[in-house]
């Protein structure tokens, strides 16, 4: 019988554009107990390098090997978006099941509405519903294990809650001063800066504009036939990872 591969301390968070990663991302900065790297697939793929601690990762296979180095020397963190499809990362079973990888979902006709304001070229397959969910499935079979999921809701509706439920299943300390911190451009946004804008003006985890406005981009997806279509082929994928995810926690720090 084969050995159980040893766990690595690498904490992984992967989300389809839009969800609110990056102010996830932004909470774990804050705890100070990880070392964060912010994007380092989608990076990777879109620029053709990425600083991945000390090292310059020019491929797929790079950065899976700069994140190891990195978790020899401590615990990792890093979150990305599913906008590019990773096909080493798929391939990778070693790190698929020694790593611990977490996803967060968002009601893709929100995400849809937040992406195209951004994107006007928006094609289906860079929502990334469907990749997330193929990650999800390749770690679920690498592990024999189902993984985390969170809703990104529940971060605005209950996020001490939220992130508590989070922690206990990560099995990492929960830190109730990590969901505050200081508004502010981090420098590892800057080149991609109008996508993290509206996460570096807030201070915690709160919803962008109002809940108007946000409704009126939701109907602007639903009368939008291509809009509206690929929020039918994303939502299944949505559903099918929402099934799994943690419900907020109450109780002590």
């Amino acid at each position: 019988m084969e050995d159980t591969p040893a766990r690595i301390p690498v904490l992984a968070l992967w989300s389809a554009p839009r969800c609110r990663s990056t102010a996830f991302l932004r909470m774990m900065t804050e705890r100070g107990d990880h070392a964060v790297v912010h994007e380092p697939f989608s990076r990777v793929v879109d620029f053709g390098e990425v600083a991945v601690g000390d090292r310059l990762a020019h491929s797929e296979q790079d950065v899976l090997a700069a994140l190891r180095a990195m978790a020899a020397q401590g615990p990792v963190f890093f979150k990305d978006t599913t906008d590019f499809h990773y096909p080493a990362l798929l391939s990778d079973e070693e790190f698929l099941a020694t790593a611990a990888h977490t996803f967060i979902v968002r009601d893709p006709a929100e995400a849809i509405a937040s992406h195209h304001a951004l994107n006007p070229q928006l094609t289906r397959d860079e929502i990334g519903f469907a990749r997330l969910h193929e990650i999800f499935a390749a770690v679920r079979a690498a592990t024999g294990r189902t993984p985390i999921v969170i809703e990104s809701g529940d971060l605005l509706r209950r996020p001490a809650e939220t992130v508590r439920a989070y922690c206990a299943a990560v099995g990492i300390p929960f830190i109730a001063d990590a969901l505050s911190w200081e508004p502010g451009m981090r420098p590892e946004w800057r080149s991609t800066s109008r996508w993290h804008r509206s996460t570096s003006r807030t201070a915690g985890f709160t919803a962008g504009g109002s809940n108007r406005d946000a409704g009126s981009r939701v109907e602007a997806v639903a009368a939008d036939p291509v809009l509206r279509a690929y929020r039918d082929y994303h939502q299944p994928f949505y559903e099918k990872l929402r099934a799994f995810a943690v419900r907020p926690l109450s109780g002590p720090a």
